[in-house]
């Protein structure tokens, strides 16, 4: 196997889900000893060995759990009363989930999105920033983020989200905000939050429902006005409430 650390960040840039089996202990005899390692793929496809046969069989196939579960766990597996090898040995193999980072799509790469930006990055989130703006994105240059420089309204229309998708809406303008906003409540996604003030959600969610744009279901789980509620005034206050709510989503999903 290649080296272990660049095959797990290729794994997660891909987007696959994968889980890392490690033999930690064994006694008498085993097809591999501790520290063989082998990646086991959601489709259970693997690569690297931990000797095959019935004993790898078998940890593909917790290795599938793991990955469901989200959460790394460690079996134990005696050789002759588990598979009937007749050769006394004992494994305990480490498994852990190797899942791809939450993508953190922000509509809007201003001062809010840029502290946002910021700050999450140093969370474990993927960072996507959305803006047409030649000028916004040039003050990004040498940040390890993704751009997509298109119009807001026709990026929401043509992205795909997905259950590790969160994705805060901070255009320069209302009408973008909630155009955007109007596309991204009907997609798959973990969160979804608009910028604004009380006044300006409330009307938006009144018209929302008036011209049938979103149901109340589909405005209920819009996180707006956005963010954990403090007296946030600057740019970066304003993201620290932002990400705080976004931490808090990520967490509670992962219980």
């Amino acid at each position: 196997m290649k080296d272990i650390l660049e095959n797990i960040r290729q794994i997660k840039a891909s987007g696959k889900k994968a889980a890392l089996c490690i033999i930690v202990e064994t006694k008498g005899s085993s097809p591999r000893k501790p520290g063989s390692k082998m990646i086991v793929f959601e489709d259970k496809t693997i690569d690297g060995t931990i000797g095959g046969g019935s004993l790898e069989l078998k940890v593909m196939e917790d290795a599938t759990k793991v990955i469901g579960s989200g959460s790394p766990q460690k079996f134990s597996y005696n050789l002759d009363d588990d598979f009937g090898m007749h050769c006394g040995g004992y494994a305990e193999v480490y498994i852990e989930p190797i899942l791809p980072d939450d993508q953190l799509y922000i509509f809007g790469a201003g001062h809010v999105g840029k502290a946002l930006a910021d700050l999450a990055s140093k969370f474990g989130f993927e960072i996507i920033l959305i803006d047409p703006r030649e000028e916004i994105l040039k003050g990004f240059e040498g940040k390890p983020y993704k751009f997509i420089q298109l119009d807001f309204v026709e990026a929401a229309n043509e992205m795909k989200f997905g259950r590790t998708a969160y994705i805060v809406i901070t255009t320069p303008k209302h009408k973008y905000d909630e155009n955007v906003l109007a596309l991204c409540a009907k997609k798959l996604s973990a969160y979804v939050g608009m910028i604004g003030s009380k006044n300006k959600v409330a009307l938006a969610k009144k018209r929302f429902l008036e011209e049938n744009i979103l149901t109340q279901q589909e405005i209920d789980r819009v996180d707006m006005p956005i963010g954990i509620k403090f007296n946030a005034q600057t740019p970066e206050e304003i993201a620290v409430s932002i990400l705080a709510k976004l931490i808090d989503v990520k967490n509670s999903k992962n219980k």
